[in-house]
C-alpha cells in the first residue's frame, strides 16, 4: 500500500524514519502533525486522547509543559506511541554541533524520546551530525527537519538563505526534511523543486481559516499545502480550537489524505 500511495518516493528512499513516516501515514490516511502545545500534561492526554485516530505525529515543545516530570513524560510518550504516533520535538537547536548533541541529551533527554527534532542550519551543517550523534549514543534513529521557510510575518529566512539550507541538507542522510511554508503554496511549490522528491516537507501555517493569527501566524489551506508539496501539514489552533478537536482532526486528515492522492 505504500508503494501505491508514495511511488518512487517510497521505493526509492533508503532513510528508514523516511519510511516510518510514509508507512504511518497510509495506515491513518492521513498527513497531519498535531501541535500539541498545551501547558499541562492533562491538557496533552486530553487532546490526544481525542484526536489520535488522525493524527501521525505529536509536535511538541517539552519545555512549555509546567509540571513536567521525567517518569510522567516517559508515560506520556509511552501512549504516544501506542497511538501510532511518532513525536517531533520542535526544539529548532540552532548552536553548534557539540552544544546540540549535549542539549539532546540535556534534563529532557530528548534522545531516548524523539523521533524528530526541528533545527536551523544557521551554524553551519555540524549541528546535524551532533543531533545524529547524540541518537546514535543511546541506540536509536532519527531525523531532523531544517528550517528553509517560515510561516510567521516579516521572518528573516529569505531565498538566499533557503537555497543554502536545502543545498546542504540534500546531501546529509540525517536530514529528514525541511520545514517549507504552509501559508503560501507558490512559496511552498518553489521549495519542491528546489528539494526534489527524496526528502520530506512538513509545514506549519495550515488551517480552514485562512484569516492571520496570533503574533504574525499566517494560515495557508492544507489541501493547497499538500498539493504545492507538503508531506506533512502541522496544525494547531485549527484542532485545538475547533468545537470538536476530533472532528476537526478527522476533516484535516481527510483532506490531506485526498490532496497525496490527487498529485500522485
Amino acid at each position: 500500500m505504500p508503494a501505491e500511495v508514495w511511488g518512487e518516493r517510497w521505493s526509492g528512499n533508503d532513510s528508514s524514519i523516511a519510511r516510518r513516516w510514509m508507512d504511518a501515514c497510509v495506515a491513518k490516511r492521513s498527513l497531519v502533525i498535531l501541535a500539541a502545545d498545551r501547558p499541562k500534561m492533562a491538557g496533552l492526554y486530553d487532546i490526544l486522547e481525542g484526536v489520535h485516530r488522525h493524527v501521525v505525529a505529536l509536535k511538541t515543545h517539552v519545555d512549555l509543559v509546567q509540571d513536567w516530570t521525567r517518569d510522567g513524560w516517559a508515560e506520556f510518550c509511552d501512549r504516544v506511541i501506542d497511538k501510532g504516533m511518532m513525536i517531533f520535538e520542535d526544539r529548532k537547536f540552532a548552536d553548534i554541533g557539540k552544544i546540540s548533541q549535549t542539549q539532546m541529551g540535556g534534563v529532557y533527554d530528548m534522545q531516548n524520546w524523539a523521533d524528530l527534532v526541528t533545527a536551523h542550519l544557521i551554524s553551519g551543517p555540524d549541528i546535524v551530525d551532533g543531533l545524529q550523534a547524540a541518537w546514535t549514543d543511546v541506540n536509536r534513529e532519527g531525523g531532523v527537519l531544517l528550517l528553509a521557510q517560515m510561516s510567521s510575518r516579516g521572518n528573516l529566512l529569505h531565498s538566499a538563505y533557503t537555497d543554502a539550507v536545502v543545498s546542504t541538507g540534500l546531501s546529509h542522510p540525517g536530514v529528514f526534511g525541511f520545514i517549507g511554508n504552509g501559508s503560501n503554496s507558490e512559496e511552498l511549490r518553489e521549495l519542491r523543486k528546489k528539494v526534489g522528491s527524496d526528502k520530506m516537507i512538513w509545514t506549519p501555517g495550515v488551517n480552514f481559516s485562512n484569516e492571520d493569527g496570533e503574533m504574525g501566524q499566517r494560515y495557508g489551506d492544507p489541501y493547497e499545502a499538500v498539493m504545492a508539496g507538503s508531506d506533512g501539514i502541522i496544525i494547531g489552533s485549527g484542532i485545538h480550537q475547533a468545537d470538536s478537536p476530533p472532528v476537526a482532526a478527522r476533516a484535516y486528515a481527510e483532506a490531506s489524505w485526498q490532496a497525496l492522492l490527487d498529485r500522485r
